[in-house]
């Protein structure tokens, strides 16, 4: 059985958000996830399955909201320094 270009990219997705839970450092943990996140967006609008589309782009937005947050604070403190 050969598997769909779509379905590769549904199974690295999972492998992705997967590494991602397993990361120590909270930036990689994040960018991980949205790279996950994103792909499983893409999964799901291709598949029609809009509830994975949704909550995976939802998710993807958080992750950028954080990474967001963690730089803005560590340019901060370089800038006090």
């Amino acid at each position: 059985m050969e598997a769909s270009t779509i379905e590769i990219i549904g199974y690295f997705a999972s492998v992705m958000v997967a590494i991602s839970l397993m990361m120590k450092d909270i930036i990689w943990l994040r960018c991980l996830n949205f790279t996950g996140c994103s792909l499983f967006v893409v999964y799901g609008i291709y598949i029609s399955a809009w509830p994975v589309a949704g909550m995976n782009a939802f998710v993807a937005c958080i992750n950028i909201y954080h990474l967001i947050k963690i730089y803005r604070a560590k340019s901060q403190q370089v800038a006090m320094a």
